[in-house]
């Protein structure tokens, strides 16, 4: 092939975001410059604008690159329009009226920088999944230019915060055109004026997502600044972002001629989608505004991602007087019937207007993201429906789950290739089908395992000398080398630094420590990353604990932190680590998905009863803390978790990490490992869960069924 030939199917490639979950794709590009690939973020756009024609060529003049080029080019072609799929024979209705799934955040890759954390990365596993399974489904969100910010701990251990920017020409975004062939401009009226934004398409696959970008010339500087950056600014920069996306992405929608069948609200974001949609009906079909509500209502569904109260948006009768005063004229009701949708008690006039409360009351079907979170739900919000028992709030559950070829290695892969067959991500949301991994010899299994564990060490060397050159500390490579040791019991904690999730419960019995991670015949390791909020101290706090622990000689190799937390540091953590530790204060872990992706890997989780924990643990398949004790004073049930948690990691969990036979292979760790993948695996994917959703929730809501998520 020709430079121009070359250049342009790996550009096709790279415009559709589905060479990120095909790893013989992705390493085309990495192989075409590794060194630029990994500085680049393994982002295939500025790979291809920096090689030049000249080396393209000589890349492509090997045969067996060309090959492998052609071949991803006409896997793709093929994958965008399958003869069979989950869809065609299942999704029914949603073939007429796709879906539209609206969401804050999206996290696809770390090249596009327009997610903060889980349920970013939950909202691009659904699509990953929606796309897989051929399910008609878009997808609306915000552009953030600037995204979340870049994580850097200084020299005493505190967190600080950098911005970067996007260039637009590095992503794989296009701008969507108008009939004249220029930029589609919509508007969402917002106070007395209006936000002009610009449109762009991203291609996950099959699925198109939709991001909205107020940072236009048409726009005044401050309207500008509204979608640069993620979860930024005070409550009045909060709300324009959620009228940009409840209303403007209805009206992107309309522009585009796309007309949904049914509107998924993922999390109190997205709440303003019905109402913009009950304006448009009450103009268009001349009905009343509680004529045109209980005709959107039936269209529109609703999932819970938050049981803690402070994470529920909510806004001063104020603002939004000043904000939507526009839309209660065209609505036709009064300030106080809008104020009353927003609040749990319409007329408490000293109650904030909650847009969770509003998605609750303007969805069908509504749902927690695992069965403890519905539970708490239901508890939660009672009071919207005080003639019910708890029990019979209408509030289910569809237990998260994680797409399962984004976040596995590729050498596990190719194991489950080898013994389930080429197939097999197919069949993975059968429980009888991974009755296959029983066949998998131990040292097999443990051997895949105990690369990737060394692949972690490396990694995390490499980081750690990238920083220190940062510093400008001046310690030699070779001094990095005792950072870790690639045998020794790995356990790894990674996600939000928030006080709930009590990051340093481990850390807490500073002796007890010392003599778990310092046994010579049986050492143990801890790694830690994620970010903490920029307004949150207390998780700032978290982190400078332990850098400064780490200070400690008897720490110092034994204990590391990896900044900057993203989905590239989540994806080689989730791969290496032989534990996945996750105590929160329970019940406040809504589901927590990252130990999904560990026991893909072969890790084990090690966790507090909470989340989906609670309905997956069954003694053999990881290590529980506690059984779910729960106790009103936050600090003795710290100390009852610690107790539990050195507890089960003296007498189970290092133990049968250590017990070998002859041939090194800890036989019993072995077999957790391979009932947590028999028992678990199946269940806890997306395509399971994107299964659940258009079984009990969309096709219902398409067709006027009556259904129940439970």
């Amino acid at each position: 092939m020709d430079a121009p030939e070359i250049r342009k199917r790996l550009t096709q490639l790279a415009k559709n975001l589905w060479w990120t979950w095909n790893p013989d794709v992705a390493n085309i590009f990495r192989d075409l410059d590794r060194e630029l690939w990994r500085t680049s973020s393994h982002n295939p756009i500025v790979l291809l604008n920096e090689l030049s024609d000249e080396q393209l060529v000589k890349a492509g003049g090997d045969e067996s690159v060309a090959s492998r080029i052609n071949f991803a080019f006409h896997r793709l072609s093929e994958y965008l329009k399958p003869r069979t799929s989950y869809g065609l024979a299942h999704a029914g209705a949603l073939w007429r009226q796709p879906v539209a799934y609206f969401c804050a955040e999206f996290g696809l890759h770390e090249a596009l920088p327009i997610y903060s954390g889980g349920l970013g990365v939950l909202a691009g596993d659904h699509l990953k999944s929606a796309s897989d399974l051929d399910v008609p489904l878009v997808a609306v969100g915000l552009f953030y230019s600037h995204g979340y910010f870049t994580q850097q701990i200084d020299g005493d251990g505190w967190q600080r915060e950098a911005y970067g920017s996007s260039k637009v020409d590095t992503l794989a975004i296009s701008p969507i055109l108008d009939a004249a062939g220029e930029e589609l401009i919509v508007q969402a009226p917002c106070g007395s004026g209006s936000i002009n934004l610009r449109v762009w398409r991203l291609d996950v696959g099959r699925i198109k997502l939709f991001l909205l970008d107020s940072d236009i010339p048409s726009n005044d500087d401050d309207v500008r600044q509204l979608t640069r950056f993620l979860y930024g600014g005070g409550q009045g920069m909060r709300i324009r972002q959620e009228i940009i996306l409840g209303i403007g992405g209805v009206r992107a929608l309309r522009a585009m001629k796309i007309e949904p069948s049914v509107f998924h609200l993922n999390e109190g974001h997205c709440a303003f989608v019905p109402l913009e949609v009950t304006r448009e009906r009450m103009r268009n079909h001349g009905e009343s505004f509680h004529e045109a509500a209980a005709q959107v209502r039936k269209r529109t569904v609703f999932t819970t991602h938050t049981p803690v109260a402070a994470g529920h948006d909510r806004f001063s009768a104020e603002l939004i007087g000043q904000s939507l005063g526009w839309l209660i004229h065209e609505l036709g009701i009064s300030f106080d019937e809008l104020m009353g949708f927003g609040r749990v008690h319409p007329h408490n006039h000293g109650e904030t207007f909650c847009m969770t409360v509003l998605a609750l009351k303007m969805s069908r079907l509504r749902n927690g993201v695992s069965a403890l979170h519905g539970e708490v739900s239901r508890r939660m919000w009672h009071a919207l429906w005080p003639d019910r028992e708890e029990s019979e709030v209408p509030i289910g559950h569809i237990t998260n789950g994680v797409h399962v070829q984004s976040w596995l290695a590729p050498s596990m892969l190719r194991l489950y290739a080898r013994h389930m067959g080429k197939d097999w991500a197919q069949h993975m949301v059968h429980p009888d089908f991974w009755e296959k991994i029983l066949q998998v010899d131990d040292t097999e299994l443990w051997e895949e395992h105990q690369l990737l564990r060394y692949h972690l060490v490396d990694y995390i060397r490499r980081l750690a000398v990238r920083r220190e050159v940062r510093l400008g500390n001046g310690k030699h490579p070779e001094e990095l080398e005792r950072l870790l040791n690639k045998d020794a019991l790995t356990i790894g904690f990674s996600r939000r630094f928030a006080t709930y999730k009590r990051a340093t419960l481990v850390l807490s019995d500073r002796e007890r420590l010392d003599r778990l991670l310092n046994n010579p015949q049986r050492p143990v390791q801890l790694v830690f990353a994620g970010k903490a909020h920029p307004k949150d101290e207390g998780g700032k706090g978290l982190i400078q604990e332990i850098y400064r622990l780490r200070q400690d000689p008897r720490f110092t190799d034994k204990l590391c932190f990896v900044e900057n937390y993203d989905i590239s540091v989540a994806r080689h953590l989730v791969q290496g680590v032989d534990v996945w530790l996750n105590n929160p204060e329970r019940p406040r872990e809504a589901c927590g998905t990252s130990g999904q992706k560990v026991l893909l890997n072969g890790g084990l989780n090690c966790s507090v009863p909470d989340g989906w924990w609670a309905e997956a643990a069954d003694g053999r398949n990881g290590f529980s803390i506690g059984w779910g004790f729960e106790h009103a004073d936050k600090e003795e049930q710290r100390k009852h978790d610690a107790a539990a948690l050195y507890a089960v990691l003296e007498d189970e969990v290092v133990p049968t990490f250590y017990d070998r036979n002859a041939q090194g292979v800890p036989v019993e760790w072995v077999q957790h490992m391979r009932h947590a993948i028999l028992t678990l695996a199946w269940r806890f994917n997306s395509d399971r869960m994107v299964r659940d959703y258009v079984e009990k929730m969309y096709l219902p809501a398409a067709g006027g069924v009556s259904c129940q998520v439970g």
